[in-house]
């Protein structure tokens, strides 16, 4: 089991990146949350299986939305909050 925290700047607001996060999630088999920061960058927590949860890092790094374009993304493992599915929180 790996968790992760992740915070993607660029062009990452108005583009259904959050929509396209959750997306990615479901088919990677993470669970989790998305939520927009007021700085303009998204914030992600993500859990569950190491490949699982690379993955899914990997694709946000490509930015799961073609509108959208992913300059930065820190990445820090934490401890898991146990999450039961991946859902948007604002």
């Amino acid at each position: 089991m790996r968790a992760v925290t992740l915070q993607a700047s660029g062009r990452v607001q108005g583009v259904g990146f959050r929509w396209a996060t959750k997306v990615a999630a479901d088919k990677c088999g993470v669970n989790g949350i998305v939520r927009n920061l007021m700085d303009g960058s998204v914030f992600i927590e993500a859990e569950g299986e190491d490949q699982r949860v690379q993955v899914f890092i990997d694709v946000i790094k490509q930015s799961p939305t073609d509108f959208g374009k992913v300059t930065k993304l820190i990445v820090n493992d934490v401890e898991p909050q146990n999450y039961h599915n991946f859902r948007i929180t604002n």
